[in-house]
């Protein structure tokens, strides 16, 4: 394989995504690799799943797809005919719609047909790219067979932690990774950790092992911090904590509502620090939505589910700390946008973020609220402390690692044992 292969990149999930709040780091991550593409001029298209089909798609998809991200979705044509009998009105049909009219190919699910024109356009050194857990099907990726098939795996919570997802979940991510087991010619992690529970979740179901496997830590974008951005009428002039992401069972959200409430009943109410949870509300969560929707109005614990990433910037970069009592990650992105900011962190210590953070952040129990309690009693009473910025992974990097895993005739992957 040629040292400057072309590539297809799947946008499946930003197009699914469309219109479903703040993006999540996966989202990041293709929304990272579309502008890539967009800007380095390394010859491409686009894959993308819809209702009915995959469209192949033009550069120029790109540049539609990137506008859609950043809110400018007021030119896009209604929904198909059959999506809107349907009743898919919502963005994602839209946007289908107006890639069907820039489509290079239509296929069946299964893509009958892509690989023939994929090389035509692209030639024998082509590579697939799919970085969004999303159109992992084995009838496609058979059928894309002859390109080098590679795929980014986030993490393998739904396998360790099927009592985190949604009911199915489990299932699905177990079938999709054994697709990709199969398929792939190789393997991409987003961290080390993540990558040894690849190779054991290969081993423990008996998978084929003759797909290599790289940890590529993904890069980290830090927003400029936008004070127009926040809400009406927040004071951040009081000590305050925040944390940051979906609000979901494996976050342990429910730590920090005991660690506050233990606050106050120690703390008198002009002292007490102020916790911000920010994050979109996400599922199988319903005790803590419960304690969330009876929160006092203006009180020491509040809720946010729609910031922009100015307005989190600007809370993240004057806070006293980013607290994230996780019990699962396969990265860590607010983790990482913190560190480089200097901001104090406290989490959990699990594999992943002690490889990002090491020495970094002060670890805690994530079945001990009190020791939370303790730590945002211990920094309130000061100005904000800030740490030597962390110097953490980023982009460029990222896709030099990519490139050099699958570019090579002869990829230096990592040790391939399950130890």
């Amino acid at each position: 394989m040629s040292a400057d292969p072309a590539l297809v990149l799947d946008v499946s999930r930003l197009i699914s995504r469309l219109g479903g709040g703040p993006a999540t780091g996966i989202d990041r991550v293709e929304a990272a690799w579309l502008r890539h593409l967009r800007t380095s001029g390394r010859n491409h298209l686009l894959l993308c799943r819809v209702r009915r089909g995959q469209l192949l798609l033009p550069p120029q998809a790109g540049e539609a797809i990137q506008g859609w991200l950043d809110g400018a979705t007021d030119r896009l044509p209604p929904a198909g005919l059959l999506d809107r009998l349907a009743g898919r009105r919502g963005l994602p049909a839209r946007a289908e719609a107006a890639l069907r009219r820039m489509a290079l190919l239509r296929t069946p699910r299964d893509g009958r047909g892509l690989l023939r024109r994929i090389r035509k356009r692209l030639g024998k050194d082509t590579v697939y790219l799919n970085v969004g857990h999303a159109n992992i099907d084995a009838a496609l990726w058979q059928s894309l067979e002859g390109l080098r098939r590679v795929a980014l795996i986030h993490d393998t919570i739904p396998l360790d932690h099927p009592e985190f997802t949604r009911a199915g979940q489990s299932e699905k991510f177990r079938a999709r990774f054994e697709v990709l087991m199969r398929h792939a010619d190789g393997l991409l992690t987003v961290s080390d950790a993540t990558r040894k529970d690849v190779m054991r979740w290969r081993n423990k179901l008996g998978l084929p092992d003759h797909a290599p496997i790289s940890p590529a830590h993904i890069g980290t974008d830090l927003s400029t911090p936008d004070v127009s951005r926040l809400p009406a009428g927040l004071d951040l002039t009081r000590p305050y904590f925040l944390t940051l992401g979906t609000i979901e069972p494996r976050k342990n959200h429910a730590l920090l509502l005991d660690a506050w409430e233990a606050l106050a009943r120690r703390m008198p109410a002009e002292k007490l620090p102020r916790l911000f949870i920010i994050g979109r509300r996400g599922w199988e969560n319903h005790e803590v939505f419960q304690r969330l929707d009876a929160l006092p109005a203006n009180g020491a614990v509040q809720e946010f589910n729609a910031l922009d990433d100015g307005a989190v910037a600007e809370i993240l970069s004057r806070s006293h700390g980013l607290m994230i009592p996780s019990r699962a990650e396969g990265f860590g992105l607010p983790l990482t946008e913190a560190a480089a900011r200097g901001v104090p962190i406290f989490c959990a210590p699990l594999p992943a973020v002690q490889e990002l953070l090491g020495d970094y952040a002060r670890y805690l129990s994530p079945d001990d609220p009190l020791c939370w309690a303790g730590a945002a009693a211990l920094l309130a009473p000061s100005l904000p402390l800030r740490l030597e910025p962390l110097k953490v992974p980023q982009w460029e990097s990222h896709f030099g690692l990519v490139f050099k895993s699958f570019c090579d005739r002869t990829p230096s992957f990592g040790p391939q044992t399950g130890k």
